[in-house]
């Protein structure tokens, strides 16, 4: 059982015998509550003081059976307790379980944040990205390896398996935005997907895929994005050859910690001054000073370096590129 379990038992029993033996004694004897309490802590605790009034036959009987059961259960409760206590205090468990609840009452408040599913090379990655741009996460993890490094870095983080329900719900998928699973194989990836949209089907979910084979089975499972490392990893060394300085400025963009310039997209949402009205029309830079390099419509059409006459309509995704600040200031102009 839980130490802290152990304890509330042991307290529970103690105000139980208590409370049985005052109220005893009120009902048998008819003595005021203090006088009862009084009597019942004497026996309990074989102190032996004298009687605040004289015991009938009946209460003699009770005190009797009252010290006998009462007192041997007391003691075996107060020594099993104090047991637990030493253990707590020889150990850090006390610390421990009073950091992990206090944990698990934050994430029960958390909400619009992302669920990372695993905590290796690269789930320490992406975390790393999250809390530079401010982000909410949890982690789930079950690899014992990895918990010290979550709790010296003070990352909220579930202790379970990700392909359980019970682990997904403790990290609160139900109110999560998104969901990246980068679990050691893809048939843990597919079914924490499974999982993940069976309980939250308006999750956005990314999911790592090992080999290119699996890829199909991830988008089947319902990824909306399935992510090769090897071949996005083979994709950029290759560009890095062929392309230098255009990955240099996508890393700038994109990668750097110091966050000078970066691609963000942001939603048009309704009433916005730019619904309606073009490129042009709608001063984007001049506002801003943020650039816009595409437009996704909301049919999923995307369009490339566009003219300033494309329309902006409601529900559009634009992708600029500029400082943290005016990509800031384009969110609040298109919201």
């Amino acid at each position: 059982m839980d130490p802290i379990r152990q304890l509330r038992f042991a307290a529970f029993v103690v105000v139980a015998l208590l409370g049985l033996g005052t109220v005893g004694y009120i009902y048998i004897e008819g003595w005021s509550l203090l006088d009862s309490f009084y009597m019942t802590v004497i026996t309990l605790t074989t102190i032996g003081y004298g009687l605040p009034k004289p015991l009938s036959h009946s209460g003699t009987i009770f005190t009797v059976v009252l010290a006998l059961a009462g007192v041997s259960i007391l003691f075996t409760v107060v020594f099993w307790a104090v047991g637990s206590a030493i253990e707590i205090a020889s150990t850090q468990k006390m610390q421990h379980l009073f950091w992990r609840r206090r944990m698990e009452r934050v994430i029960r408040g958390v909400k619009g944040h992302y669920i990372i599913c695993g905590y290796g090379r690269m789930g320490q990655v992406i975390a790393a990205e999250f809390r530079i741009r401010k982000v909410p996460f949890v982690v789930v993890e079950n690899n014992p390896e990895q918990l010290p490094r979550l709790v010296a870095e003070k990352v909220l983080f579930v202790e379970g398996d990700a392909t359980d329900e019970k682990s997904l719900l403790a990290a609160g998928v139900e109110r999560a935005k998104g969901l990246i699973s980068v679990a050691p194989t893809d048939a843990d990836n597919t079914f924490i997907v499974l999982t993940a949209k069976g309980i939250n089907p308006n999750l956005f979910v990314v999911a790592r895929s090992i080999t290119i084979e699996d890829e199909p089975k991830l988008r089947r499972a319902g990824a909306d994005r399935v992510m090769s490392p090897y071949v996005l990893g083979g994709k950029r060394m290759a560009w890095s050859v062929l392309r230098p300085t255009v990955v240099d400025f996508l890393e700038s963009a994109a990668y750097t910690e110091r966050l000078q310039l970066e691609i963000g997209e942001v939603a048009v949402a309704a009433g916005s001054e730019f619904a309606g009205g073009t490129i042009r029309e709608s001063r984007i830079r001049e506002k801003s000073g943020a650039t816009v390099i595409a437009v996704k419509s909301r049919d999923g059409v995307l369009t490339s370096s566009p003219s300033p006459d494309v329309e902006i309509r409601e529900g559009d995704v634009l992708i600029a590129v500029g400082t943290p600040h005016q990509l800031e200031i384009l969110q609040s102009l298109a919201q």
